[in-house]
């Protein structure tokens, strides 16, 4: 099926056959049926089904599948049977999967990044399946990784000055403790949320105002008036303790400048200049910046300031 240039839709219909897909590190996941059902429930269903197979194989990726295809299709033949969702609960999957994982090592960055602190560990560290798995003599340890993943949404003019600006972020967690105990997770003091009023102290110089926010259905919500301190019992595989938005007048951490000139009547060159500004403790890595160009583009080249141990490369895209 040929849908022209660019990606064909997520939801498509061909010969009575409606086909729904997501694409997740690079894997699509597809559904496909001939009756009326909610898209929006066939696009959930996948995702849900994606997050499962990274909670059970550790991390998700081609490789991952292949060598772990016995364990997904014991997922598959418990979460959908005969055509009709039935759960996508890690938790409640631990006891009907009786296949254990082989474990896939993510491979690691090549950057030149400084020391971790003692008590920080890289992100990859949560890519470790939630069950048992194969050929795995290590001890298990009573650990539980927090993860604060934040989008920041910029748009500037032409000449650097922010228009608009938003932050959508998430506190992600997974837990390998044993016995499923009670966590208590304290956030900062001051904070508040618009439209709404909390004890505990308001205002103040560092106060942080969230325009909304959601928790998981876990969390005890208890505390959160007045001590902001979230208690659950975390269940198993990764799930986001907390998803918020933020909006109005910020920091940006990277400053992007354009500059045109047009050379001849047919040739324009185009400059983007990206200067960091954030402070000197803290530090960018594996920074990507992509910009759509026409195809008639001739050359592209890129250049770094004077800084030491970094390096950028060009990468074409299809």
């Amino acid at each position: 099926v040929s849908f022209g240039p660019g990606a064909p839709p997520p939801i498509f219909n061909l010969d009575g056959v409606s086909y729904t897909f997501v694409k997740k590190n690079g894997l699509y996941f597809v559904a496909t049926t001939g009756q009326n059902v909610s898209p929006c429930a066939v696009v959930e269903l996948l995702s849900k089904m994606a997050k499962v197979f990274k909670d059970f194989c550790g991390v998700l990726n081609e490789e991952s599948i292949r060598k772990n295809f016995v364990l997904v299709y014991e997922l598959l033949d418990e979460m959908v049977d005969f055509g009709h969702p039935q759960t996508t609960n890690t938790e409640h999957l631990k006891s009907c999967i009786h296949n254990e994982a082989v474990v896939v090592e993510t491979p690691k960055p090549m950057l030149n990044l400084p020391q971790w602190n003692p008590k920080t560990v890289p992100s990859n560290a949560v890519h470790r399946p939630v069950g048992p798995t194969q050929n795995d003599s290590r001890s298990k340890k009573n650990e539980v990784f927090v993860d604060i993943l934040e989008r920041i949404t910029v748009l500037m003019s032409s000449n650097g000055v922010v228009v608009n600006s938003a932050i959508d972020g998430s506190i992600q967690m997974k837990s390998y403790l044993m016995g499923n105990p009670q966590l208590k997770l304290a956030l900062n003091e001051d904070i508040q949320i618009k439209n709404q009023t909390l004890g505990g102290p308001h205002g103040g110089y560092g106060a942080v105002t969230l325009d909304d926010c959601n928790f998981h259905e876990c969390v005890d919500l208890q505390e959160f008036g007045d001590m902001r301190t979230l208690s659950f019992y975390p269940p198993d595989g990764e799930f986001a303790v907390m998803n918020y938005r933020i909006t109005g007048d910020f920091r940006v951490p990277f400053r992007i400048q354009p500059f045109v000139e047009q050379q001849t009547p047919h040739k324009i060159e185009i400059t983007i200049k990206v200067r960091a500004d954030i402070p000197e403790q803290n530090n960018g890595g594996n920074v990507q910046v992509t910009c759509m160009l026409p195809k008639s583009t001739a050359t592209v080249s890129n250049t770094l300031g004077p800084v030491s141990g970094q390096s950028a490369e060009y990468l074409a895209n299809d």
